[in-house]
């Protein structure tokens, strides 16, 4: 029972996290930047310590007692992990939509789920499971299974994106100029390997997490209070970046034009970054119910690549491909969702 409600607890996470980016389509006249910073703020500034306050209410004396070296080291995993959210943009321009998203998450997923448990083989901590502890016994070895699966259900949505893009590109030649495979798979690399340090950042954010079940909270929300400081370092980043391509593009001007629909823009962009940051509130719900680092991360990423693949039929994404291309996008969609069976039975074993 308890891994059914991690699942579905990460099944919520993950329809927020292929959702969020919905509202945006809404603002009109702003920049990217502007957009995305505003959206920001409420993702990684706002929302959390008010989700934080809602359900470890002594959230802000755990962050003040906790050791600098936990703080900063949560810190620091933030910082980096907006590094990866920031070139995952580049990666998709130069792959396209599909490629880009399925290689990107796909590595976020292997490196997010496989390298905790690897640490743990060479640093033991009580209660962690380790790569040789997943080997040598059924559940692990079938957490694992659903890891293979998934990349490889990660591999045929890429795929099928890649013949979409071939399909459409008949008569439109000039449609993937900025299309570079090599370039593209680089940066999705690296974008896929940095954006899996947020998994890390939860580990590195464990005792206070654990101070705050010890101080009486709910252990389902535990992790709300890591959310606060490991979101800093995301937010450092985004913000510098942001603030130098409106800088660089002259479009400061977004947030006081009356031209543009500023209050609706705020609206929509606050609306996305809530539903971004509930991806992880609904993630730490599942984290504390399945306890495994790797079912509850590739869980995590499978539901955001199902949504987001969903939204895409709704919007009929799909529509005037070959019935090959769609085939082959439907073959990664159950590959997908049989590798969420398996890590589910896995860890219940």
């Amino acid at each position: 029972m308890e891994s059914l409600i991690g699942l579905i607890f990460h099944s919520i996470g993950g329809f927020s996290s292929g959702s969020f980016y919905m509202p945006y389509k809404k603002v009109k006249g702003w920049a990217w930047e502007s957009y995305w910073i505003v959206g920001g703020f409420f993702s990684w500034l706002i929302v959390p310590p008010i989700a934080a306050y809602l359900t470890i209410p002594n959230f802000t004396e755990i962050i003040a007692t906790a050791l600098f070296s936990v703080k900063s080291f949560t810190f620091l995993m933030g910082l980096i992990w907006g590094i990866g959210g920031l070139t995952y943009g580049l990666g998709v321009r130069y792959l396209g939509m599909s490629l880009g998203n399925s290689i990107t998450l796909g590595f976020c997923s292997a490196f997010g789920a496989l390298v905790p448990s690897i640490y743990y083989n060479f640093y033991p901590v009580a209660g962690k499971t380790s790569f040789t502890d997943m080997l040598s016994n059924t559940g692990g070895q079938l957490v694992l299974l659903g890891v293979l699966v998934c990349l490889v259900g990660i591999a045929f949505s890429g795929k099928a994106g890649m013949m979409k893009e071939k399909d459409f590109a008949i008569g439109h030649e000039d449609k993937d100029k900025d299309f570079n495979l090599v370039k593209g798979l680089i940066i999705a690399v690296i974008s896929g390997i940095l954006s899996s340090f947020f998994n890390y950042g939860i580990e590195a954010g464990k005792p206070m997490a654990e101070e705050a079940v010890l101080l009486g909270s709910n252990p389902l929300f535990q992790n709300n209070v890591t959310y606060v400081v490991l979101l800093w370092g995301g937010l450092t980043t985004n913000f510098v970046y942001c603030m130098y391509l409106n800088f660089k593009n002259k479009t400061f001007s977004d947030y006081t034009d009356k031209e543009n629909p500023i209050r609706k823009n705020i609206f929509f962009s606050a609306l996305a970054g809530t539903l971004w940051f509930l991806q992880f509130f609904f993630y730490g719900m599942g984290e504390s119910k399945l306890g495994n680092g790797a079912s509850s991360w590739i869980l995590h990423m499978a539901t955001i690549i199902l949504t987001a693949n969903f939204w895409g039929f709704y919007l009929k994404e799909w529509s005037g491909v070959s019935k090959k291309t769609f085939r082959t996008f439907l073959v990664g969609i159950i590959l997908i969702l049989a590798s969420i069976v398996f890590v589910g039975i896995g860890n219940s074993l």
